[in-house]
């Protein structure tokens, strides 16, 4: 939504999908687990007394929305691109299917999974490495806003957070930092799935982190690091 209130800011999304064609033109296999929160956000619905589950299903919901939006874009940019849904809607996207996920990278095309994992109370983190496991991805790119990584403590609030090149994901839950929440590490852990950590805000971070540079926080593994 960048600098608007609610919705979809065109100059953002253009953004968004010319980092992802970017990576796509470079012969990278691409997966994308987009978010709702510019739309709803379960949170806010519960606060306005909506049962819990409802409002994450609305929120999931939010995401399709956002899957089909890039989609669009990213076709607008020459990308090959398929969407598949945690929640069945066969006249506009695919239901997901793990092997048929795996075989449209194999095809070279970018595969967007909207819906979350299909089920309430789980975060779009959890959802994110759990397909990340599913298709036996390489490492998880951790889209920040104007985060640039990994600190000691919340950056915009605290000026002498201290941000970490390298961390480990049992450092993470030893100092309890706030990467993604606990669920999804863990995923992300006992699936060997490093994460890079950016901020998506600069422009040709995608790139830079494909072809080998240094970028953001990489979380690993004790050993490896």
């Amino acid at each position: 939504m960048g600098a608007e209130g609610f919705g979809i800011n065109p100059k953002v999304i253009e953004g968004i999908a010319e980092e992802i064609a970017i990576a796509y033109h470079l012969g990278v296999q691409v997966a994308i687990v987009v978010g709702g929160g510019n739309i709803f956000r379960g949170v806010k619905g519960s606060e306005w007394g909506m049962d819990k589950a409802a409002a994450d299903y609305v929120g999931m919901l939010a995401t399709i929305m956002n899957c089909l939006i890039l989609q669009e874009v990213l076709r607008s940019k020459g990308v090959q691109v398929r969407v598949q849904t945690a929640i069945a809607m066969p006249e506009v996207a695919e239901p997901f299917i793990r092997l048929r996920a795996i075989r449209h990278l194999e095809k070279g095309r970018v595969v967007i999974f909207g819906g979350g994992t299909g089920n309430p109370h789980v975060t779009t983190d959890t959802a994110a490495a759990l397909r990340a496991a599913e298709i036996k991805a390489e490492v998880v790119l951790m889209a920040k806003n104007k985060v640039d990584g990994v600190y000691s403590d919340d950056p915009k609030m605290n000026t002498q957070a201290i941000k970490f090149d390298n961390i480990s994901f049992g450092q993470i839950r030893r100092e309890g930092l706030k990467v993604m929440d606990s669920a999804a590490l863990s995923i992300c852990e006992e699936s060997k799935i490093p994460l890079v950590v950016f901020d998506f805000a600069k422009p040709g971070s995608i790139e830079r982190i494909v072809r080998g540079d240094k970028v953001g926080t990489l979380v690993g593994f004790e050993g490896d690091l």
